[in-house]
């Protein structure tokens, strides 16, 4: 069975970051799945779904919409045409890794729809990984629909502000209602922690794992459009996210 990771928190406190650095150390074959509307994580991977003629799901579901509106093939219902689409338009495929990423939504309303057929195919599509790793966008409204419904390690993300350890709450208050269970949650903190705010995330009552160094290369790497898996391997923020990792028992 596929290790199921989530990587939540505030926006800014580096989840794209964190996943893009913990795929270089997950045992492979990996399957990412990124929430996040503005496409950071395929970015931060070098992923380029336009050249490899692949598309976001609200891509594929703004697809679906209009082939219903057409009447083309009444007889396929909606949720077959969009996982059809998915596995096959989808899926970006390389050697270091599988990524699905939910996209900008380009119809009326919310991201239920998306959201939905997320949850029914990534049980599917795990069965064929030994890592799956899902970059959740700020908030929590992902986490609302249970987009995954069983979790092994939970990240959350942290800066050090009162507003992040309120959202720790929030996260799992929200688990609760929806009913996601994980056997583990874990607190990592941003680069921009000091001992003391480090401190104070270990008498929060969770398990602290350390923070994100600070690495210049990566704000380097990003701007420049590079790929986060190209980091050399004395990168500070690599090895930080490996001892991370270690801790938690998922390398």
């Amino acid at each position: 069975m596929a290790r199921r990771i989530v990587s939540t928190g505030r926006g800014g406190t580096g989840k794209s970051t964190f996943v893009a650095l913990a795929s270089r150390f997950l045992k492979p074959p990996i399957l990412l799945i990124d929430l996040d509307p503005d496409l950071s994580l395929a970015d931060m991977l070098g992923a380029d779904f336009a050249r490899e003629g692949k598309r976001t799901v609200s891509e594929a579901l703004y697809d679906v919409i209009a082939r219903r509106r057409s009447n083309i093939n009444p007889s396929i219902t909606t949720n077959e045409l969009m996982e059809s689409l998915l596995w096959s338009d989808c899926l970006y495929e390389s050697r270091k890794f599988d990524l699905i990423t939910l996209g900008t939504k380009l119809t009326e309303g919310c991201y239920c729809a998306p959201d939905n057929l997320l949850r029914r195919t990534i049980p599917r599509l795990a069965r064929n990984y030994v890592s799956v790793v899902m970059d959740s966008p700020a908030g929590v409204e992902h986490l609302n629909r249970n987009v995954m419904s069983e979790v092994d390690d939970m990240f959350v993300l942290c800066d050090p502000s009162d507003k992040s350890l309120k959202h720790i709450a929030r996260i799992k208050e929200i688990l609760q209602q929806v009913g996601t269970r994980y056997n583990h949650l874990y607190l990592v903190g941003s680069h921009e922690f000091h001992e003391q705010a480090e401190d104070f995330l270990r008498s929060s009552g969770q398990v602290y794992l350390g923070r994100i160094d600070y690495d210049p290369q990566v704000e380097e790497y990003n701007m420049e459009g590079r790929s986060l898996l190209q980091l050399p391997e004395d990168s500070p923020a690599l090895l930080s996210v490996q001892r991370i990792l270690a801790k938690a028992g998922c390398i």
